[in-house]
């Protein structure tokens, strides 16, 4: 039984770790991809993770695999296509280390998913499903993701979402916006960045919460603002944080990570989303926030997620208020979970 099952792009992040005497910029290959660093930091904290997505036959494509299989991600998921290229991300920092990218992905091993290669065993064998916008850029990925959220919600599974905006992957960003809010009027759980709150409605963090929570149907909603800080909230309580002070060099994967962290912390609650109270809100939001952070720290998204000994030994830990140690390893409780799947399958 998997914890969490997501579909989404597996490829390389490209990052700039110097330059040469021209000022061209010399690249590191990182294995990443949105759904994958999600999953990725589940894994790292314990909990049983499953990747549906496609590769190619190529070198990179053949590392993917053996990259995320390592760190205790189910694989059999993944198709590698031997008529397409893995997908590359190519990664440009500024001097925070906030990150920006263009891709080789016309198209990209990721976008030629089709549904029926979908091993829906997995969905069936999951307590979540998680998905992102990369894979409803285009068909078929388009198709088979929208068709394997329904087949989801219909075996009652939770639903997690991270609208992900890319803006250069969109022909029309009229059709971007209408896939976000398409994902996020499917989803239990929501994990979206303040610039994206800002491209759907042009509103505060607060208000876009309130949104998610109200006319969305939304349980819980995460808003991550950067270096600034995030926001969790449901209908009990509302809880903001402000990040630690770290050494970011490069953000790649940051909110991912900050998602896969938190939905791991709601696992280890064994709590219903939407009964979370602002003591819970405020623990799941603590470690997330100090692993993400810590995670800017390094080059990559999958790398840079840090481990038990990196955490406690951070030195803004002694700050916060709740036992970080609680959360590193979950305590499966299945009846807690499928209580959360039959709440959400009406």
């Amino acid at each position: 039984m998997f914890d969490v099952v997501a579909l989404g792009e597996l490829l390389i992040d490209f990052a700039p770790v110097g330059t040469d005497e021209s000022g061209y910029p010399t690249l590191a290959a990182k294995p990443g991809g949105a759904p994958s660093n999600f999953l990725a930091a589940l894994a790292k904290y314990g909990a049983k993770t499953a990747l549906i997505s496609k590769v190619g036959t190529d070198a990179f494509g053949k590392m993917l695999v053996n990259t995320i299989k390592s760190i205790g991600v189910e694989t059999s998921g993944i198709i590698q296509d031997d008529s397409v290229f893995t997908t590359l991300a190519f990664v440009t920092l500024d001097e925070t280390g906030d990150r920006s990218f263009s891709f080789a992905r016309k198209p990209g091993a990721d976008t030629c998913i089709r549904y029926e290669e979908i091993d829906l065993s997995l969905i069936d064998n999951s307590k979540m499903f998680h998905f992102g916008t990369l894979s409803l850029t285009s068909n078929p990925s388009k198709d088979a993701t929208q068709k394997a959220v329904e087949y989801a919600k219909s075996k009652g599974k939770l639903i997690t979402f991270d609208p992900n905006l890319r803006e250069s992957l969109w022909d029309d960003l009229e059709d971007a916006k209408a896939q976000m809010l398409w994902g996020l009027k499917q989803a239990d759980v929501v994990k979206i960045s303040d610039n994206e709150v800002e491209f759907l409605w042009d509103c505060s963090e607060k208000e876009g919460a309130d949104k998610l929570l109200n006319e969305f149907g939304v349980k819980l909603a995460m808003v991550t603002s950067g270096a600034e800080g995030a926001l969790l909230q449901n209908k009990n309580a509302s809880v903001f944080l402000k990040c630690p002070k770290v050494n970011a060099i490069d953000t790649t994967g940051g909110g991912d990570i900050f998602g896969g962290s938190a939905v791991g912390c709601l696992l280890k609650l064994n709590k219903l989303p939407n009964e979370l109270n602002q003591e819970e809100l405020t623990e799941i939001l603590t470690f997330a926030i100090s692993v993400a952070s810590l995670s800017t720290e390094k080059h990559g998204g999958i790398p840079s997620i840090p481990d038990e000994a990196e955490i406690l030994k951070a030195s803004f830990i002694t700050d916060f208020k709740y036992d970080i140690n609680k959360f590193f390893q979950l305590n499966h409780n299945y009846d807690i979970v499928n209580q959360i799947t039959n709440a959400f399958s009406v």
